[in-house]
C-alpha cells in the first residue's frame, strides 16, 4: 500500500517553515506543546482542528494563530 501524501494548510506551511527557520523539528515542537507528532502533523493537514494546541504553537514559534 502506497503512502500518500497529504498537503499542508496554510497555516500549516507558516508552521513549517518558522520550523526551519528557527531549526527546529515537528517532533521537537510536538514535544514542546504536549502532543504526539502525528498529532501535530494532522493538525498541520487539517485532519484535525488543533484548537487546544494553536496557541501554543503560535505562542513557541512567534506567529499568529491565524491562517
Amino acid at each position: 500500500m502506497a503512502a500518500r501524501r497529504t498537503e499542508l494548510t496554510p497555516w500549516g506551511r507558516k508552521v513549517k517553515k518558522r520550523l526551519i527557520d528557527k531549526g527546529m523539528t515537528q517532533v521537537e515542537l510536538a514535544l514542546l506543546v504536549g502532543c504526539g507528532k502525528q498529532y501535530l502533523h494532522k493538525i498541520l493537514t487539517g485532519e484535525r482542528s488543533g484548537r487546544k494546541y494553536m496557541g501554543e504553537i503560535a505562542r513557541i514559534l512567534g506567529i499568529d494563530e491565524a491562517a
